[in-house]
């Protein structure tokens, strides 16, 4: 049965059970996160043991509250849980967050509480996240129902996690690199919401450009399947799988006690499903970026670099991930021979070396020449330091070619340092995303190829 979920995302009022202003602790986080949007909704404050929390006054219960509460959110602890939990049911809430642990993932004893708090849900239409999970981000409404420790930017990218802690990661990380979210989802042990509800629900949304998702288990693989195949058709999924061996297995159980099967069948439901599954965090973070800033695209790149060894590493990089670097034309050649800034020594070829003396102008004449070849459909520009590489004024010369052709994402590959900072800032700063190593920028552009 599909609930729907526009209180749990869009709330009007939110009653906090658990709230409390104890230095250091989940409550006065989350206490704090509720605030910062509390102009945009009515906040309720419950602690039957303390009258005010943040000079806020609070209610010694759900119940007390006269209003109508759309989100209800629970941090006490876990055998303090069921009863709060009845007294949403009793006061018709509109959706229930758990943060507390202390249930399926400690072993029998919380199995059988999570089997009576699924229980007390099971009669209603009123959804339930968690336990044991961070919460719910959502940026551009100000709600931050979590106990993270920021509020991220507002963007297009949605990502679910059964790993709360992995989600705080994730947003001081997004920080550094000028993207944001739409929404930020924690869901725990998923006693009732599970990966598969918020990916139907997502797929629907307009704010959203791209999905990720960290799995550690899936407890309905075919409904998972079927969900995720429609919705990857127009928006496209990464996962990231944990628990792929034996070890990480148990692990995963003793974390959200997620049942997580083999790997094998793991990656065939996924590529069936039309979801991208990658190997590390590091390359999660980077396709999603690439794909809320850039537009998806058929085979076929362009490489320039003023650098030979990494031209050629690009092109080991390429060939291993299936992405083709068409030779150039000879309209191209004839541009690029045309505009008189190349020494004889210069190889008209794809992958194209403009030499370690590279001036701006050069690189000019190299990506509008490249970039107007029908074939090329993206293009993936490379600086390494040398005497003459101006990066500054070689990334005014991408963002200029980028606006001028929109329809071919441009990726950046550069080994940060102190010389190279304003130049990748700015690049940055107009959703041109850069990659230290010619590896993670092939990954990156092969996310964007439709299949």
């Amino acid at each position: 049965m599909t609930k729907n979920l526009k209180h749990l995302f869009d709330p009007h009022s939110v009653a906090f059970i658990g709230a409390t202003d104890r230095p250091r602790s989940v409550g006065l986080g989350i206490v704090n996160n509720l605030l910062i949007g509390s102009k945009q909704r009515k906040i309720y404050f419950v602690n039957p043991y303390q009258k005010k929390v943040k000079g806020i006054s609070t209610y010694s219960s759900v119940l007390d509250i006269s209003e109508k509460v759309d989100l209800v959110i629970i941090a006490v602890p876990g055998e303090s849980v069921l009863e709060a939990a009845r007294q949403c049911v009793q006061k018709k809430v509109g959706a229930v967050i758990i943060i507390s642990s202390g249930f399926a993932e400690i072993g029998k004893k919380g199995k059988e509480r999570q089997k009576k708090l699924l229980e007390i849900f099971q009669s209603t239409q009123i959804p339930l996240l968690g336990p044991n999970c961070l919460g719910i981000i959502r940026p551009k409404s100000h709600l931050n129902a979590s106990f993270a420790p920021a509020m991220p930017k507002v963007g297009e990218i949605a990502f679910i996690s059964q790993s709360g802690a992995i989600l705080n990661s994730v947003i001081d990380y997004s920080t550094k690199y000028n993207y944001g979210f739409s929404y930020l989802i924690s869901s725990g042990n998923e006693a009732d919401l599970s990966i598969t509800d918020f990916i139907r629900y997502l797929g629907d949304r307009e704010d959203v450009k791209v999905i990720a998702i960290y799995v550690e288990g899936i407890s309905q693989g075919r409904e998972f399947m079927d969900i995720a195949k429609k919705v990857s058709n127009h928006k496209p999924i990464i996962a990231l799988k944990a628990g792929q061996t034996e070890r990480g297995r148990q692990m995963a159980f003793l974390h959200t006690a997620s049942l997580a099967g083999s790997a094998q069948i793991y990656r065939a439901a996924f590529k069936q499903s039309g979801v991208k599954l990658v190997s590390t965090l590091e390359e999660m973070l980077d396709a999603v970026r690439v794909l809320a800033w850039k537009p998806r695209i058929a085979n076929g790149i362009g490489i320039v670099s003023n650098a030979g060894g990494m031209m050629v590493l690009a092109t080991d990089y390429s060939e291993r991930a299936g992405i083709k670097i068409p030779s150039l034309s000879l309209l191209t050649k004839r541009k690029l021979k045309k505009a008189k800034v190349f020494s004889p020594s210069v190889l008209f070829n794809n992958p194209f070396d403009v030499l370690g003396d590279a001036s701006p102008e050069r690189y000019k004449v190299v990506l509008e020449s490249l970039l107007s070849q029908k074939n090329i459909n993206g293009l993936i520009v490379m600086q390494t330091m040398q005497i003459n590489t101006e990066v500054y004024q070689n990334a005014k010369v991408i963002i200029e070619a980028q606006r001028k052709w929109p329809q071919k994402p441009i990726i950046s590959t550069c080994l940060p340092g102190e010389i190279s900072a304003s130049g990748l800032a700015l690049l940055q700063k107009n959703h041109i995303p850069n990659y230290p190593d010619p590896d993670r920028a092939i990954k990156a552009m092969k996310a964007l190829l439709i299949n």
